[in-house]
């Protein structure tokens, strides 16, 4: 029978309901009214040279991916991945809960000794760390307290841990009055886990960590970060935003991910052997999640080698290099210009239709960057968010800032500092708004 003249489904009804969806409904407008702009579920047909990326028959310098050091072309950490396979096939065959590859002991044991913690905890991805972790290192008399700013995944990491007792409360964006204040609010309790970012992935702001903790420490509170933009490419040897700020772990747990800088696959929580064991035992997203493919797991190891070695300087400081001078450029074009201590630049557009038509002239201009819309960041607050990697060339770099250059003299509206000297902090304030209401409401 035709789908046009049978009776509707239940699952046309669910489809149809989803559909009504206020967030659908923007992201579906956005799609239809912008259709050669929206470069959204790209499909990457081909790459070549470095950083180069073939969408839609045409190559494109690629400045979206968060393989921050290129270690993705290296043929170390290619080689390292073939010799997995060899060994271990392509998949691990079960729950870690059962078992796990040799490799997977080896490779937390690494990353532990790199970072200078007692014990690591890998899981397939960095959002389902933060699933597993969050609700497993709370219970029913313990308070989550979270940035308004922080990652999505630790959001719904907090209402996985809200659902099962925990209360859940946010503070101002990297305010430790805002979180001292929070927690004295939710007196009394018996554990307060505090979540916050170590790079804040849409501006690219560090974390004020030294004065959380202090505040954390003094009023019950256990530290958690998710580093997993600063892994790799904050600090020593890219140990991340913790060991840099603080000097040691103390009442502090880190997550960081095995992807972006590491180029491999997972993520990962720091901390100690009685919580690693614990974590096992409570962790939803370990004991039923599949886990990490092995052949990365060796590839894991050879990054951190890479990481250990005095190379590692050589590839920061070309990444802190490219990143230097992109933000000069932008600045002294008048943007409205975050982020740079890690290897995210963001510039402030704000309306949804110039977001999406400023992405689509870089991308014409043979540089593609994300164009950041709702709900990743608040309703007329888009950016377009670069990721700069240390395999770009001099050139791509040149050439981004001279097609900005260009854009700055185009008819789309660009905002500036000068012109509007309050865009900035207008944006944070509605990313705030927006994502308390998002976690809370």
């Amino acid at each position: 029978m035709a789908a046009s003249s049978r009776k509707p489904l239940p699952v046309d009804r669910l489809a149809a309901a989803l559909k009504a969806n206020t967030l659908v409904r923007i992201l579906e407008d956005f799609e239809q009214r912008f259709p050669d702009a929206h470069l959204k579920d790209l499909v990457v047909d081909d790459v070549r040279g470095e950083r180069e990326i073939l969408v839609a028959g045409r190559w494109v310098t690629n400045f979206g991916s968060d393989s921050f050091l290129g270690l993705d072309r290296d043929p170390r950490v290619l080689a390292a991945i073939r010799s997995g396979v060899s060994r271990w096939g392509s998949h691990n065959g079960t729950s870690r809960a059962f078992s796990s590859v040799q490799s997977n002991a080896i490779a937390e044991d690494r990353l532990a000794a790199w970072l200078g913690v007692e014990s690591t905890l890998i899981y397939p991805s960095v959002t389902l760390t933060n699933h597993g972790a969050i609700p497993g290192l709370v219970g029913r008399k313990d308070v989550v307290v979270m940035d308004e700013l922080a990652h999505n995944s630790m959001q719904e990491g907090a209402k996985l841990a809200q659902a099962a007792g925990a209360r859940l409360a946010t503070f101002p964006h990297n305010s430790p009055e805002g979180l001292e204040d929070a927690l004295r609010k939710l007196r009394p309790y018996r554990l307060a886990l505090i979540c916050v970012d170590g790079v804040y992935s849409m501006g690219g702001d560090l974390a004020r960590l030294a004065e959380l903790r202090q505040v954390g420490a003094a009023r019950d509170g256990v530290l958690y970060v998710d580093d997993a933009h600063g892994t790799g490419v904050i600090g020593s040897h890219g140990r991340g935003t913790v060991l840099d700020a603080l000097g040691d772990y103390d009442n502090t747990l880190i997550v960081g991910s095995l992807s972006k800088a590491f180029s491999c696959a997972g993520g990962f929580i720091g901390c100690s052997a009685t919580l690693k064991k614990l974590l096992k035992i409570r962790s939803n997203t370990y004991i039923f999640g599949g886990p990490v493919v092995p052949a990365y797991l060796d590839a894991i190891c050879e990054v951190v080698s890479i990481l250990e070695s005095t190379e590692y300087d050589r590839l920061r400081g070309r990444l802190t290099a490219h990143i230097e001078r992109l933000t000069r450029e932008l600045e002294a074009l008048d943007l409205v210009v975050s982020g740079g201590a890690a290897p995210i630049v963001s510039v402030l557009i704000g309306d949804e239709a110039d977001t999406l038509r400023a992405g689509r002239f870089l991308f014409d201009r043979g540089y593609y960057v994300q164009s950041v819309l709702f709900p990743a960041v608040p309703y007329h607050g888009g950016v377009l968010r670069i990721q700069c990697n240390a395999n770009h060339s001099e050139d791509a770099i040149d050439g981004l800032a001279s097609a900005f250059r260009a854009l700055c003299s185009s008819k789309i509206q660009i905002p500036r500092r000068s012109d509007r000297r309050g865009w900035g902090a207008a944006a944070l304030e509605k990313v705030a708004a927006y994502c308390a209401e998002k976690l809370v409401g």
